[in-house]
This record gives structure tokens, sequence and C-alpha cells, in this order.
């Protein structure tokens, strides 16, 4: 185990003609012994060239990476005491299972024949893969080749795992077992690990924090639920969570007392001395709102409440998932704004009717709108009560 530092990492590429490419911009993270880490991001992102110069694999332009303290940039990958699962697999078709384990371990240890045979077979048992062991690669399911590349890394008992969106290439429910067991073998193992994938669903139920990149830059890290509930940016609100946060431009009006008002074509929304003061004197304004936030109620014409937080609106779609049902909204007199709401799956409402949106406070969020960086986000925990669903 091992704690792992990158400290102002940097990637440039340059092409034939000169020109520059930035991947990967003043990357700090400082990853803690026995962490397991994701990295997560829309592809293009510059997480897997991250991952890459951790094993080594791609050099650094800039800014140092440090295992236990020990600056690595110039030390082989063979050396770095790394361990790296690929989505391909890259497992060798010539070689049994036993053999693809056992390769790594006879080209960069002493072990003898013995001990090394003794430390695959128990990690094939680890695994479930132990009957597979004479087999070959084209002999194995999707599901069996990723638990032998698995395999194969956790045999070597390195400081650090790698995993470059590892799951991509099994079907959904597999990929939702493999999930948990990763999960499972990480507790077991306690070998720090950072994973990377653009699934925001591995990143927010896998990893004990995620650190979100965007066009090579850092944007936030964080615990899975500090992400989704304190963004940092619009980048991170929008990102983070499905559907997607709605986000509304609004300039700022004062309004009578300490509160302001948040204003565009459709909506006149009021909010708190507290939010208020978060804004400052910032006229050009987001505000955000996650789609299980909003309720809705049935209405007869333009109803609002005197709170200032409902406005009108019209049901377009309705997607039935089961437990809850995605229903998308246009908002106002003149249904200018659409909006996504999630509500429960048992609730009756359908495609034309006319309801009105509640949007409680203490579940907004506000960002800057020059610069998308928040100003406030919602309270986490709220003891008013919750206006119920349709």
């Amino acid at each position: 185990m091992a704690e792992t530092q990158l400290d102002d990492v940097r990637k440039v590429f340059t092409e034939t003609d000169g020109n520059e490419i930035v991947a990967v911009n003043d990357v700090s993270i400082d990853i803690e012994d026995g962490e397991f880490l994701v990295l997560v991001g829309p592809s293009g992102c510059g997480k897997s060239t991250t991952l890459r110069m951790i094993a080594g694999l791609e050099t650094i332009s800039d800014g140092d990476i440090r295992l236990d303290d020990r600056v690595i940039n110039d030390v082989p990958a063979k050396d770095r005491d790394i361990a790296m699962v690929f989505q391909s697999y890259a497992l060798y078709p010539h070689m049994t299972v036993r053999e693809n384990m056992a390769f790594g371990l006879e080209e960069s240890t002493d072990l003898s024949d013995d001990e090394i045979a003794a430390r695959v077979e128990e990690t094939a048992e680890m695994m479930g893969i132990d009957p597979l062991l004479d087999r070959k690669p084209e002999e194995l399911s999707g599901g069996q080749q990723q638990r032998v590349a698995l395999g194969r890394a956790i045999v070597r008992e390195p400081a650090v795992f790698l995993m470059d969106e590892p799951l991509s290439n099994l079907d959904a429910k597999l990929r939702a077992q493999m999930r948990t067991e990763l999960q499972q073998l990480q507790e077991q193992l306690e070998t720090t690990t950072v994973y990377v994938t653009h699934d925001q669903t591995e990143a927010m139920t896998m990893g004990d924090r995620i650190a979100i990149l965007n066009d090579g830059e850092l944007q936030q890290v964080g615990t899975p639920l500090e992400c989704y509930h304190e963004p940092a940016n619009v980048f991170v609100a929008d990102f983070i969570g499905e559907p997607a946060m709605n986000f509304f431009d609004v300039t700022r009006r004062d309004a009578d007392g300490d509160g302001a008002v948040l204003v565009n074509e459709t909506l006149e929304y009021t909010v708190s001395a507290d939010i208020s003061t978060a804004i400052g004197d910032r006229d050009d304004l987001v505000l955000g709102v996650r789609p299980e936030d909003i309720s809705i109620e049935r209405s007869e014409g333009d109803q609002r409440r005197a709170d200032g937080h409902t406005v009108p609106a019209s049901v377009t779609v309705v997607e039935p998932t089961g437990d809850e049902n995605i229903v998308y909204l246009d908002l106002g007199a003149d249904r200018s704004e659409r909006i996504i709401a999630t509500i429960d799956g048992m609730s009756q409402v359908e495609a034309g009717d006319r309801v009105v949106v509640h949007v409680p406070e203490d579940a907004v969020h506000v960002f800057d709108g020059e610069t998308n960086e928040a100003l406030h986000n919602r309270r986490v925990e709220s003891n008013e009560p919750r206006v119920p669903n349709v």
C-alpha cells in the first residue's frame, strides 16, 4: 500500500505542425494509503492520460508524481510497483489463465516456480476463477476475462492498482455485479486504487472520493455526496447526477426586506437574506435545482404560492422507469423554458397536464454566471416539510 501524490502534473502533446495540445493541466491530487479514488469526466478530459502518467506509460511534461514521498517521474514503469488493468483486458491469447497470471511474476520477480504457482492459485480462488486456470482467453466469457485481468494485477501485490475503464466492455447487469465485487475486493486488499471511468454511476457508487476532470483541468475532488450536493461549479453540478441538474439563467433584483428575487422571462424566484448575501452584488447568475427536488402539484389556471417558489407548467413527456417517473415540463404561460423532474412512480401524471412546479429554497444552488463557480449550494439536511409530489 502507498500514498500517491500528483503535484501540478501537466501533459502537453506536440503535433507534427508544432502546435501544442494541453491534455492535462496542473492537476494536483493527494491519494491516501488504501483509498479508492475515481477519476471521472467526459471523453477526452485527460483522465486516462493522467492514469498513464502515474503508471509510467506516458512522460510528464511538468510537475511531480510521488509514491510514498519518492518522486517517480523518471522511474521506469516496470520498477514503479504499480499494476494496471486495461479496458481491453490485454490477455495473451496463446497462454492459459494460469500462464497469463504468472507471466508478470516470472518476468519481474525472483520468486520460485512453487511460490509463483501458490500465489496464482490463491489469487484465482479469491477471484472465483480457479476452475478456469487451464483454459485460454478465447474459452472465457467477458466477465471471466475481466476477472483474469484483475487477478493478473492482484497476484503481483503492488503498492497501487490502476484501472482504466475495466468494466466498459461488459453488459449492464454484469457491470453492476462487477462494481460490487471490485468494491469488496478493494476493501479486502486495502490497496490504493485509482480507477478511471466516464460513467458517473460507477464514480458515485465505487469511489471513496472522486476527482472530476474537464478539458484537462481538475474541477473538484471530494466524496461522491460532497460533489453531488456541494458542486464547485456548473460543470460538476451538470455532470454528476442523472437526470442532470436543471439550470436557469437569471438576474438579481432587490426584494422587499433583506432578500432578493432571481428573475428571467419565465421565473421570479424569491430567495432569503442568506442566499442574497452569498450572491453579493453579482447580477449575472445561474439558478440550479436537481430533478428530484422539484415537486409537482395539479393546478387550475395560473396558480402560484405566496412564497415565490412556484411556476405554472405543462407536462410534455413522461418516462416511467418503475420506481419513479421522469417528467419533462415546459414552464410559464409561454412554455419557453423546459425542465426535468423526477417523481414517485405511482404518481399519475400525463402529457398535456397543467401543473404547478414548486422548487423549495432549501434545494436550490446558485452559480456565478460569468465564472460558473458555486456561490450557494443546497442544504443537505433540512427539517422543513417537503411538498408532496402528485
